[in-house]
């Protein structure tokens, strides 16, 4: 009898296998274990062991208990206590359990919210409204972004004074960069690269600069636009020609270099907010973003809230993920959130086709090969064997399809100008750039390597059917250079980001609006207008748009009413800024939105469009000051461990104290029904009311409240309805409460609550919604 071997020999190999698998999982798991990623280290500094004469000797006793390899990158002293370090996942949950340790969040990964302003805001005209040079002169903004092109003439500091005593910075070395490249205007420059070079190894300085230079442009453009000096004659490739100058030209700037080719990271970003504050700067601006947190996670809004409790003004980008409902960034209540407009000036390059029509769009093109004659014209998606053809993406077109032709490519994946350069490398003559749905009529204007004109998605069909129907099509383009006086203007941008506020929808976002279309700049002398490595042009101003451009606007005239100020707090100039803006137009209308080509509301524009000279004179402010936050915290029923990551003290929220979130004294309304609670409301309507407290920062006068609501829907009562004022900086309180029917609204309400004395308006938007 034989034996039957076989059933065991398999059992033998599975058994072998199985092990094999299980122990090259064991490896699998080291390995990971093994992987290094940087971390954001919070300690409670109040708790630091009386065996320690030094908080950071505690810290590197914390970090070596867990590892005795690891490194601080960073230690922080004003941002937030702690330190910045690079740890395996292991390390870090370890760390996590140690004494004193609030929290240990991992490395975040932030992005850039990619003349004649002054003008459209009525600073040329009204300069003696607000305050002389050498009190401007006292005031620093801080600007994080790519850096700074010193030679730029947007840094001329010729009639500026002695540096002010209160500046503490420095003016630091690097590649490229000297502390000679500083001046009187641009007196401070730094860089922060570590948490950058620890993630993506050592920064390649044959391709950017180890220092404060800017080999990108945007750092440039985001500091010039807040507080260039000005300069005569100045344009894009002889596009809007004019004097460029930025919002406080008086002012001084200080830049940190955060953001490199690779992004910008959060232990570089709060490093540099950690010497801004120590610096002595007076307005902080950020024109980058990341995905949402909650406070206490979120380090922007950390690094924030410190500066705030400084004095310092924080102002940031609203973010470009517009129009989708819910997409800002930078949502904390003690943060300046900044969406993006319109401004009245227009560079317009029309399509005329082969039938006689002529569609107008948009571009900054210039140069030799402007066309002269009608070209033949092919649709890009006719022209590919790529599925995603039409789209012009690198190498989807076939060159004998396109040589000699003006090609008709959709907007959407890869960048506007790397399109045209696309159509350039194929053979192409010319570009039609097509929006599609998610920008709609939108017109966003570029310096194109190729004769190339940008039009709407109304547009776009219309071309694309002259495309379809005729067999033999031609068109050409026509550059008409630059027009002022654009109607209606501005109007709400499609790509600034939207509310509802996605953290506190309580808390209404963005907090105004300003000028972020086609902004003309200082730019970079390292790098092309497009940015793209083919462009060897080089400009010393360049026209781009985004909510990045917006944000420095803010930023200046921030800085414009710190000097006309200085004792105003960060939450006084925010307030001033947001209850004097506009919603309507001179001659009438409402503010709209690019988008639907109707009325934009609060969650699109916040409380308006920006006018700095009304927010000279405000009449009456919502001040705001660090424990009004904390409550704030409270209300949203944070643990002392979270506010204690964000305050950088213990704080507890007191029992006895009910907290809400609709008492936080802020210049808007955010009215948020739950709709369990209407419906089950026996009395056939709900209510809720918000508290606010308003100071007087102008003469004595009597307010008396005005409630502008187009729907009755919502009943809205203001208590008391009259406010007295008799002496500066005298402070009244009043309630809102809000009623609503039993049955949910499908529509969000939209009203505004108005305080005139005869000579001041201070206005607040009110958003009503169902949740």
């Amino acid at each position: 009898m034989e034996l039957n071997t076989a059933k065991p020999r398999k059992m033998l190999r599975f058994v072998v296998l199985s092990l094999l698998f299980l122990l090259g999982l064991c490896h699998f798991s080291a390995g990971m274990n093994m992987m290094k990623s940087n971390f954001i280290v919070h300690m409670a500094k109040s708790q630091m062991p009386e065996s320690f004469e030094d908080h950071t000797h505690w810290y590197d006793s914390s970090l070596r208990s867990v590892s005795g390899s690891a490194e601080m990158l960073y230690v922080y002293n004003n941002a937030v206590h702690g330190f910045a370090a690079r740890l395996t996942a292991e390390e870090a949950e370890s760390l996590q359990n140690q004494p004193g340790i609030l929290s240990v969040l991992p490395e975040m990964k932030y992005e850039l919210h990619t003349t004649r302003t002054p003008s459209f805001l009525g600073l040329d005209v009204s300069a003696d409204y607000f305050p002389e040079s050498n009190a401007m002169g006292d005031v620093i903004v801080g600007v994080l972004d790519t850096g700074v092109w010193p030679e730029s003439k947007s840094f001329d500091d010729t009639g500026f004074g002695p540096i002010p005593a209160s500046w503490k910075g420095e003016c630091e070395s690097g590649t490229n960069f000297t502390s000679k490249n500083c001046n009187r205007k641009l007196i401070g420059a730094r860089y922060f690269a570590k948490g950058y070079e620890s993630t993506l190894g050592p920064i390649d300085v044959s391709k950017e600069s180890k220092s404060p230079r800017d080999d990108d442009g945007h750092g440039t453009h985001t500091s010039t636009t807040a507080t260039g000096s000005v300069v005569q004659g100045a344009s894009l490739l002889g596009y809007a020609s004019g004097n460029a100058r930025g919002m406080a030209t008086h002012a001084r700037v200080a830049v940190y270099k955060v953001c490199w080719v690779g992004g910008c990271f959060s232990s570089d970003i709060l490093a540099a907010l950690d010497k801004a504050i120590d610096d002595n700067v007076n307005v902080l601006s950020l024109s980058l973003g990341g995905g949402n947190s909650d406070y206490y996670r979120d380090s922007v809004a950390i690094g924030a809230f410190a500066a705030m409790e400084k004095g310092i003004l924080v102002s940031c980008s609203a973010g470009n993920a517009g129009p989708s409902p819910y997409s800002l960034s930078n949502v904390a209540p003690w943060i300046t959130t900044v969406g993006a407009g319109t401004l009245d000036r227009d560079f317009p390059a029309y399509v005329s086709l082969g039938n006689g029509k002529n569609f107008s769009g948009v571009s900054l093109y210039k140069g030799a090969s402007s066309l002269s004659k009608m070209l033949p014209f092919v649709y890009a998606g006719n022209a590919s064997n790529m599925t995603n053809g039409n789209l012009c993406m690198s190498g989807t077109l076939i060159p004998e399809e396109v040589k000699g032709k003006i090609v008709l490519c959709d907007r959407g994946i890869n960048p506007r100008v790397q399109k045209g350069s696309v159509v350039k490398a194929a053979g192409g003559a010319g570009m039609v750039l097509a929006n599609t749905a998610a920008n709609g009529d939108e017109l966003i204007a570029d310096a194109h390597l190729i004769p190339a004109t940008s039009v709407g998605q109304t547009t776009g069909e219309a071309i694309k059917n002259y495309l379809t129907s005729n067999p033999n099509p031609t068109a050409t383009i026509l550059f008409e250079g630059t027009k002022v006086g654009i109607k209606p203007s501005p109007v709400v941008a499609a790509f600034s980001s939207r509310g509802p506020n996605s953290i506190t929808q309580e808390i209404l976002k963005p907090d105004i609006i300003a000028p972020g279309v086609n902004i003309l700049a200082g730019w970079t002398g390292a790098a092309g207008p497009t940015g793209l490595a083919e462009d060897d042009r080089r400009v010393e101003f360049n026209i781009i748009s985004g909510t990045s451009m917006s944000c420095p606007h803010v930023s200046g005239l921030a800085a414009l009413l710190k000097g006309a100020h200085p004792d105003w707090s960060p939450a006084a100039i925010r307030s001033a800024l947001m209850t004097t803006a506009y919603t309507v137009y001179k001659k009438g209308g409402a503010l709209q939105d690019v988008v639907t080509g109707k009325p934009s509301t609060p969650f699109d524009h916040g409380a308006g469009h920006v006018d700095p000279v009304a927010a000279l004179n405000p009449g009456l402010v919502y001040d705001l000051k660090a424990d009004d936050y904390l409550n704030f915290l409270c209300a949203l029923n944070y643990t002392s461990i979270q506010i204690n990551s964000v305050a950088r003290r213990p704080f507890s929220c007191a029992t006895n104290k009910k907290f809400r979130v609709a008492d936080l004294n802020y210049p808007s309304f955010a009215v948020v029904f739950p709709e369990q609670m209407t419906a089950s409301s026996g009395s056939g309507s709900s209510s809720i009311k918000h508290t606010r407290t308003l100071t007087n920062v102008g003469p004595a006068g009597t307010y008396k409240v005005n409630v502008i609501k187009p729907s009755n829907s919502v009943k809205v009562v203001v208590e008391p309805e009259t406010l007295a004022f008799t002496r500066m900086n005298e402070q009244k309180s009043y309630t809102v409460t809000f009623t609503a029917p039993s049955m949910p609204s499908t529509e969000n309400v939209y009203a505004r609550i108005e305080w005139s004395d005869g000579k001041h308006v201070v206005s607040s938007p009110v958003a009503i919604s169902w949740t």
